[in-house]
């Protein structure tokens, strides 16, 4: 769990590789899926550049990272 929260960024950049691969060598997927897929990696994206964003901005503040803002709803449910 604590990786996934120190490095959202490097676990999204993985899950589109392999969504990529899995696209490119499995023709016999339904096409439906596999943007149902890619709809759900860009909103995850979303997320976690949201996420990155707030982590950058409190680093030389001293905030702690995951208290601001009105969106961290989203990150939580993303994260659970």
């Amino acid at each position: 769990m604590h990786f996934i929260k120190t490095h959202p960024a490097r676990i999204y950049a993985v899950a589109v590789a392999a969504l990529a691969l899995v696209a490119h060598y499995v023709p016999a997927l339904p096409s439906a899926l596999v943007l149902g897929l890619v709809a759900a990696v860009l909103g995850t994206g979303e997320a976690i550049q949201r996420t990155e964003d707030r982590k950058t901005a409190g680093a030389g503040e001293g905030i702690e990272v995951g208290r601001q803002g009105d969106d961290q709803g989203d990150a939580d449910e993303l994260s659970a």
